[in-house]
């Protein structure tokens, strides 16, 4: 598999990198042009095969799926959207846009091709534990934000406990009330038959869960990432993603709501 990436800002490609080094995966192309960023990117991969080119554009013909890693959930929906209609699977690092609008157009262009995006903490073992207990009556999670970060607000961390919660809460969002505090933004929504808090902390703080259990605090190992990368990988090439459409759209439906309450 020829991977290509767009968007080279965020440390998780350097994750993707890494882990591709010696599987029969492979980054062979990045857009962003011949930058001191990517040049590192290409000597700690394969410097003899993995090729930088100007606009995101330029991967077609060179690479068989797409990794789309802007820090800036904005820039998404343009990135991603030429890649499904040429029937490549596409993997959209976190969050997949920062409209319910993007969100949307990007979930409609993946009628024929095979799309996910996820928060990486999403397939942590810890989360995992938790949702293999079956349905909660109550989902908490908590972790830090930034309502001033110039990669989207709240949505560039804030999807990271949302997405966790709403994969312990299954089910449409029926209401959702926001209360913003000195040091805290206090979300509490109805998903399905769960009664769902999610904590966005204005300090730093750990990323944490429970479900109808005692709260577990994350610690994010140095291969946190793999296991996101792995689904995207398997979707590569079974064709099925991970997780389906309606579980894409409804954490950008989340902090959507949350972004214009505290506006």
């Amino acid at each position: 598999m020829r991977l290509g990436i767009i968007g080279t800002e965020n440390s998780h490609v350097d994750h993707i990198i890494d882990h591709l080094a010696a599987g029969p995966s492979e980054v062979v192309a990045i857009s962003g042009g011949d930058t001191p960023r990517n040049r590192a990117l290409r000597a700690k991969g394969a410097p003899d095969r993995l090729r930088l080119v100007d606009r995101p554009e330029d991967l077609l013909g060179l690479v068989d799926a797409v990794v789309v890693a802007d820090r800036h959930g904005d820039l998404h929906r343009a990135h991603a959207v030429p890649f499904l209609r040429a029937g490549l699977p596409v993997f959209v690092d976190k969050p997949l846009a920062c409209t319910v609008e993007d969100a949307q157009a990007i979930i409609a262009e993946a009628a024929t091709a095979p799309l996910t995006s996820y928060s990486a903490l999403r397939w942590l073992p810890e989360v995992d534990a938790l949702a293999s207990t079956g349905p909660a009556r109550r989902v908490t999670a908590s972790g830090p934000v930034d309502p001033a970060s110039p990669y989207g607000g709240i949505f560039f961390y804030g999807i990271h406990p949302v997405d966790v919660a709403l994969r312990l809460a299954q089910g449409p969002i029926h209401s959702c009330d926001v209360v913003r505090l000195t040091d805290r933004i206090t979300v509490s929504a109805e998903v399905g038959t769960t009664e769902v808090e999610v904590t966005l902390m204005l300090t730093d703080a750990p990323f944490t869960a429970s479900a109808d259990s005692a709260v577990r605090t994350f610690e994010l190992g140095e291969h946190y990432f793999v296991p996101g990368l792995e689904a995207f990988l398997t979707m590569t090439t079974t064709g099925v993603p991970p997780i389906t459409h309606d579980d894409l759209l409804r954490p950008i439906q989340l902090l959507e709501t949350v972004t214009k309450a505290i506006a």
